[in-house]
């Protein structure tokens, strides 16, 4: 686990609009655990795959209206996520702050990069050869990536190099994010006071 010794980051963040009733928990320094209910099966998935890849525990509860549109639903939890990262954070003093992932899956290539600055900047380079998955529209993932980045404060660069297939190009994207957020939210160890904690090796 990632840790700095005697410390706990962990941000909880409860959020209620006309729209949506949310609430998030992220232990950054997790196992991987991830207990998703948004109501959008497809979005589960990818928010799984953060918590599983990056090591984090995540969970994610949301209600809202998408008898009418994902969209607040998706977008709002974006809010709350980037609220709660940005809460389990805390000083952002000693961590690594910058991180690079590139994930592969199949014929699909996805690089995300991170600096978790305070400065709030999306870059999203995402031509999808098909926008729907079922009925949901992939589109809306911009708009979570957005809200997350604003509420969170860090700087993401989404970027597709190709793809064919969306779910994969969905898929290796939130790995890709998993790991870049794990690279960037690491304490760094070469500064005085940090411990490094992995797996429990020292």
């Amino acid at each position: 686990m990632k840790t700095n010794e005697g410390a706990s980051r962990r941000g909880k963040v409860q959020r209620s609009t006309k729209e949506t009733d949310i609430c998030v928990e992220w232990t950054l320094d997790g196992s991987g655990k991830g207990t998703i209910d948004t109501g959008i099966r497809f979005f589960d998935h990818m928010l799984e795959l953060l918590a599983k890849h990056g090591f984090f525990d995540l969970t994610v509860q949301a209600k809202g209206d998408i008898d009418i549109d994902e969209h607040h639903t998706v977008e709002d939890v974006g809010i709350v996520m980037g609220k709660a990262l940005h809460q389990a954070l805390g000083e952002k003093a000693g961590i690594k702050r910058f991180g690079f992932a590139s994930a592969p899956l199949d014929e699909t290539l996805a690089q995300v990069t991170i600096d978790l600055s305070g400065r709030p900047f999306l870059v999203y380079n995402v031509a999808l050869p098909d926008r729907k998955i079922k009925a949901f529209d992939l589109g809306l993932f911009e708009d979570f990536f957005q809200a997350f980045v604003t509420h969170g404060g860090l700087n993401l660069h989404v970027n597709l190099l190709y793809g064919r297939n969306p779910h994969h190009i969905m898929e290796a994207i939130f790995k890709a994010l998993a790991k870049a957020l794990d690279q960037g939210t690491m304490p760094e160890e070469r500064l005085a006071g940090n411990v490094l904690s992995t797996k429990g090796l020292l």
